[in-house]
């Protein structure tokens, strides 16, 4: 027995006790394994749950070219809108807000009549596309480009939807 003890101490032979004490710590360590397997699984949820509620990925805006525009559109309405409409009133004309009850009253609650509005004009508001006629309707001051009128049309439907939270430039 003592040269079988010495041998798997020198030659990583394994003697018949060593082999019967190997299965019992197995044996013995099933149990704890098994627990420890099962409390992982009863976290695993909650945990995934917790990282997609928390991570960017489920964030708005979802892309940067998002975050983009929505400051495009914050500089355009700064510059063509807030005179008179400033956290989406109206100061010139009461009922026609650009809130979505008076937007839906007016006909103006999609992205393409708030574009549409906003190039040719509408009633006191003047329009502002480049090819706004006639010259009574349109600004007289600077005229905005397609692109930044769509960007302008899909803030504005953004805030109405979200009812005008405060813009930072």
């Amino acid at each position: 027995m003592k040269l079988a003890c010495m041998m798997s101490n020198c030659t990583g032979y394994t003697g018949h006790h060593s082999i019967k004490g190997n299965m019992k710590r197995e044996q013995n360590s099933t149990p704890i394994k098994a627990k420890e397997v099962k409390f992982l699984k009863s976290l695993a949820p909650p945990l995934v749950a917790a990282f997609l509620v928390l991570s960017p990925i489920c964030s708005t805006p979802v892309s940067f070219g998002q975050t983009i525009d929505i400051q495009r559109g914050v500089t355009l309405f700064g510059q063509a809108c807030i005179g008179c409409h400033d956290a989406g009133g109206n100061i010139i004309q009461p009922g026609a807000t650009l809130y979505t009850k008076d937007l839906h009253r007016n006909g103006v609650d999609t992205e393409e009549e708030i574009y549409r509005v906003t190039y040719y004009g509408k009633g006191r508001m003047p329009g502002f596309g480049k090819e706004c006629k006639p010259r009574g309707q349109c600004t007289f001051g600077a005229r905005l480009e397609d692109e930044d009128i769509k960007i302008l049309a899909e803030f504005v439907k953004l805030q109405a939807d979200q009812g005008w939270p405060s813009i930072e430039p």
